[in-house]
């Protein structure tokens, strides 16, 4: 669906789903949104948030490993201009590091990532403290996975424009919460956090919901990375009706969505129910 003239913006965001190899497969890295938190409190989500303009400044790619157009290149959005490309992708790293403490940076070991921290809480901002300390972004160490764009509906909240990207977990170095926007971090599998959000132990929302669908089908963190590199992000706008009195989101690929090619494996439509969001067949009907 085409943005027009009556929509609300969506604020442009980044998030990063990160990686590992556990012991019984793929695991993949969750955070807890605090309770009192405006926007998805309590929810568990990728470590994410709003693009700031100082992520598309000239200091702030100047600390990139790669150039803003290889960046603008890999999102294959011909309308982004190579400075916002490349901004999205320090957003993902940027929150990233904020959120769960993992710094995507050459050079990045635990005495520079300390330094950064107590840096930037002196007042020196992102920029100068990376430069003064020889870090440069690894945007290489990222790639574009998904690009979902909140439906323009009362009941959908404040609406994003969010790039998602894939990392592995950088060697040596462990995830945890800030304690202000995250209350918890979780190593899970990807269909186990799906049975906990059944089983209503854990809350999530739906890009987290199919992203961890799209990651059921990986055994491994390998072979998730070159899923990404072999396909173009896929653009998902679910598209918000009424089926039967119920509240539905309809994606890619569903008769009553506008786009008629599919995007995404598993269902194509979730319904609100108990203000949560699940398949309309059950939980099996994840891995249709």
């Amino acid at each position: 669906m085409n943005p027009t003239e009556t929509e609300r913006p969506a604020r442009d965001s980044a998030s990063l789903i990160l990686l590992r190899d556990g012991a019984d497969g793929l695991e993949v890295l969750l955070l807890r949104r605090h309770t009192d938190s405006r926007v998805m409190g309590g929810v568990h989500v990728f470590p994410g948030g709003k693009l700031d303009p100082a992520d598309c400044s000239p200091d702030a790619l100047a600390a990139l490993d790669l150039a803003a157009d290889q960046l603008l290149a890999r999102l294959h959005e011909p309308d982004l201009s190579p400075e916002k490309a490349a901004g999205l992708h320090i957003a993902a790293l940027r929150e990233t590091m904020e959120e769960a403490g993992l710094l995507l940076a050459e050079g990045a070991d635990a005495q520079a990532r300390q330094a950064l921290i107590d840096r930037q809480a002196a007042g020196e901002s992102l920029a100068d403290a990376m430069a003064t300390l020889g870090l440069r972004w690894q945007a290489s160490a990222i790639w574009p996975w998904s690009h979902w764009i909140t439906p323009d509906h009362p009941a959908s909240g404040p609406r994003f424009d969010t790039r998602f990207f894939l990392a592995r977990l950088p060697e040596g170095q462990q995830a945890r919460h800030d304690g202000y926007e995250a209350t918890e971090a979780v190593w899970i599998r990807p269909r186990q956090a799906l049975e906990r959000h059944a089983a209503h132990e854990i809350e999530l929302v739906p890009p987290q919901l199919m992203s961890l669908v799209q990651l059921c089908r990986h055994a491994d963190v390998a072979s998730a990375w070159n899923e990404a590199l072999a396909a173009h992000p896929p653009r998902i706008q679910p598209e918000a009706c009424e089926v039967d009195g119920e509240r539905i989101l309809c994606y890619p690929g569903d008769p009553l969505h506008s786009v008629r090619e599919r995007a995404l494996h598993g269902p194509t439509r979730l319904r609100w129910v108990g203000r949560r969001f699940e398949p309309l067949g059950g939980f099996d009907s994840w891995f249709e």
